[in-house]
């Protein structure tokens, strides 16, 4: 169900429906908080949310995001 609301997040975020967008990948990030197996599903979520933030200027709300993505990504993989 997460995939499908990043998934739909993308296709708003192409038509320029940021706000919509924005609140998709939201409610993806919700389901995968509390999925622990689906935390490299979060991290794709997490960097999709940091773009969406920085191609709006919002650099201060991307960062943190960039960085858990980052932190996520080593720890699985190293």
């Amino acid at each position: 169900m997460a995939t499908n609301f990043n998934k739909l997040a993308n296709l708003r975020w192409s038509q320029g429906k940021h706000k919509e967008a924005e609140d998709l990948y939201l409610q993806a990030l919700q389901i995968k908080v509390k999925l622990p197996e689906q935390e490299l599903e979060m991290a794709i979520s997490l960097n999709n949310l940091a773009v969406l933030y920085y191609r709006q200027g919002r650099y201060e709300e991307a960062e943190p995001l960039y960085l858990q993505a980052l932190q996520i990504r080593i720890k699985l993989l190293g």
